[in-house]
């Protein structure tokens, strides 16, 4: 089963802010912040992105954690499982 980490880093001097998407088992991207969509939308888009890179298929779920740090957590739907490899 593979899930999902999406975090929001603000902005530094060198880079603008970013949303990074990771799995937990080194598999990693970072996008520009879409400022055209907020919420979990913006996070949706790195979590696009992770799939897209990893060949990972099917229907997502996620939500936030209220801790503070405002990231969200993403996993396939359960149907979807056998679509997604041990990684390249």
């Amino acid at each position: 089963m593979i899930a999902i980490r999406t975090r929001y880093h603000g902005p530094t001097n060198t880079r603008g802010s970013r949303i990074s998407a990771s799995d937990g088992r080194g598999h990693r991207v970072s996008i520009s912040y879409p400022h055209e969509l907020s919420g979990a939308a913006v996070h949706a888009v790195a979590v696009d992105k992770l799939c897209a890179k990893m060949g990972w298929t099917g229907e997502m779920v996620g939500g936030g954690y209220d801790d503070g740090r405002g990231d969200y957590y993403w996993c396939f739907l359960a149907s979807d499982r056998a679509n997604v490899g041990g990684g390249k």
